[in-house]
């Protein structure tokens, strides 16, 4: 009779103990993924209450874009991907003048352009991107994405539309519940500390829907409607040519946007992910997140600096939490009476967040021009600042018989026009 050795006899003992920590360790990454979803939350939700689209599609098609990036990338890089604010005004005129359908399919394209985007990083490396949309070129035209969507924050804090075109809540109740909200955001993003500091959005809309109780503007009837298991309302893209040629300009701010975002965890993680996996994998995972999104009637994908912000604060690195939150994000996609309850959230409430968030689109834009040196001392610099803020925010628009260039897309082809054609100068 021959004597077991000490691993034989512990074998079974030692898978049984490999098994349990595999387990802790699964629920730990899925705990710290649902904290980073907590985190996106607010601005994933509110992004399509405002432009009309349905929250539970967002919360799917963030899922699926987050999980695409991961797959593009080799699950290396801790980015959840989810709405870009970057497109609202766009998808509120595409909603609006060609509807969901044909504004969808301007939205695929745009992903398109991301990838195109991302084969030119790797045949010319990043410098290429920096050479065709330079500080200059990229600073007022997301300063424009930000004032120009002014107007609908200020309309939607005082209780009427977005557009302004009829009330929805007495004015005076809906200045109580909207500053409440942006006070609430403020002082959150400012005082908080921990992991509350990145929640100042969703803290802004709790404290505000508590008002919106208190004084009974809120309507649950769409609760009552709703399944607690159903579809998300998904809408198919229609091609429309319009929507396509009026979404292709928009995609270059969130695509410049996205060197500085990649730059940001490369910081916070000590490792540089423009090299490995490389700008060009990053870039066309964002792309083919959007383009995912519009198949299925989604907002666009973009990374978010909250997440971001909340890896640096809990030194958790591993992107496999982020692959977590993007199955949390999908199953909550399908629970009926959570996108009910997120479509009763008053106006007034997103409309005080929204003063917020949309100067702080504007500040970005603003500090890409200072981060970089701009001089507005320069005449050439000058002139193409002025001109893309005063098309932007007046609202210049050059119309094609039934197409008209506008907005975003007309402001980010002018200022990639006037940096192409006029003449270099000193100081």
């Amino acid at each position: 009779m021959t004597a077991r050795t000490d691993s034989e006899l512990g074998t079974p003992e030692k898978e049984i103990v490999e098994d349990v920590t595999a387990d802790f360790n699964a629920f730990q990454q899925a705990l710290a993924g649902s904290q980073m979803l907590f985190v996106a939350f607010g601005a994933l939700v509110l992004m399509p209450l405002i432009t009309g689209l349905d929250p539970n599609v967002a919360l799917f098609t963030a899922g699926i874009g987050t999980l695409l990036f991961h797959l593009v990338t080799k699950g290396k890089v801790p980015i959840f991907l989810a709405s870009s604010f970057a497109f609202i005004a766009p998808i509120a005129y595409g909603i609006q003048t060609w509807g969901i359908p044909g504004t969808m399919s301007g939205l695929f394209v745009a992903g398109l352009v991301y990838m195109l985007m991302s084969y030119a990083v790797k045949l010319r490396g990043v410098d290429f991107i920096h050479r065709l949309l330079p500080p200059v070129v990229v600073g007022p035209v997301i300063m424009v994405i930000g004032l120009s969507l002014a107007p609908v924050a200020v309309n939607m804090a005082l209780g009427k539309a977005g557009d302004g075109s009829f009330v929805l809540i007495e004015q005076n109740t809906a200045m109580i519940i909207s500053f409440s909200s942006l006070i609430c955001t403020l002082l959150v993003a400012t005082k908080a500390k921990g992991v509350f500091k990145l929640l100042p959005i969703l803290s802004g809309v709790v404290l505000g829907y508590s008002l919106s109780l208190f004084f009974g503007v809120v309507d649950f009837s769409p609760v009552g409607n709703a399944a607690w298991l159903s579809i998300p309302n998904f809408v198919a893209p229609e091609w429309n040519w319009q929507a396509v040629l009026f979404m292709i300009p928009v995609a270059i701010a969130p695509a410049v946007e996205h060197v500085g975002d990649i730059l940001a965890i490369s910081n916070v993680t000590g490792k540089d992910f423009l090299k490995k996996p490389g700008l060009h994998r990053t870039l066309f995972g964002d792309g083919l997140a959007t383009s995912a999104a519009s198949l299925f009637g989604g907002p666009p994908n973009t990374t978010y600096s909250e997440v971001t912000g909340a890896v640096m604060l809990t030194r958790n690195f591993n992107p496999k939490i982020m692959i977590w939150a993007a199955v949390i994000a999908i199953l909550l996609a399908f629970i009926g009476k959570f996108g009910a309850i997120l479509q009763t959230i008053p106006s007034a409430v997103m409309g005080g967040i929204l003063i917020l968030l949309f100067g702080t689109i504007a500040s970005v834009g603003l500090n890409t021009l200072i981060r970089h040196q701009v001089d507005l001392s320069n005449s050439r610099n000058l002139c193409i600042v002025s001109v893309v803020l005063v098309f932007g925010i007046g609202g210049m628009a050059f119309d094609f018989g039934d197409f008209s260039l506008q907005g975003v897309s007309l402001c980010a082809l002018v200022a990639i026009f006037l940096n192409m054609v006029l003449p270099k100068t000193k100081s």
